[in-house]
Formats: C-alpha cells, structure tokens, sequence
C-alpha cells in the first residue's frame, strides 16, 4: 500500500480534522477500507507510518489533533495504534 493510496483514503477526512464537527461517511469508509486492506503487521505499520508522516508533515493545533485521533472511534474502527505524531508504527502489530 504506497502513501498516496492510504492518503487518498482518508483525503475526506481532512475537513473533520480542520474543523471538527459531523464526521462524514466517506471519510469513515476510506478508514474502513484501509483497515481491511491491512492485514498483515508489516501493511499495519506501513499505513501507520504514512499517517504519522502526514501527520507531522503539517503544523496541526492541538484540537485538530485531538480530532485526528478521534476519527477511528467516531467510525466504529479499532485500529491497533493511535493516530498520534508520538506513535511508535515500529511496534504495531
């Protein structure tokens, strides 16, 4: 899975990290579907790290992190790791 495919999932995600609010359904399906797609660890770290790239690639407030974080849970995933600047992807299994 390159960084731009993962990227390209969650893009529908960008507005509810900006700027909180209703979280859309697309953006739920693209963490859906990247979830799925995932299924070995070394794929799991791969997704995490691409994330964590974008992530730390832009200067996020605290709230819109916070709101990052908050997306698995508002679309009923359980990722095995936190959508954080501070997650260890290394250790995802």
């Amino acid at each position: 899975m390159s960084c731009d495919s993962v990227m390209g999932e969650l893009n529908p995600c960008i507005s509810f990290v900006l700027q909180g609010g209703t979280i859309s359904t697309s953006c739920c399906n693209g963490v859906t579907m990247l979830n799925n797609q995932a299924q070995t660890s070394a794929q799991r770290r791969s997704v995490c790290r691409c994330i964590k790239y974008d992530i730390n690639g832009v200067p996020f407030s605290p709230k819109q992190l916070d709101n990052a974080l908050n997306i698995p849970s508002k679309c009923g995933v359980d990722l095995p790791y936190r959508i954080s600047p501070a997650t260890n992807c290394d250790s995802v299994n």
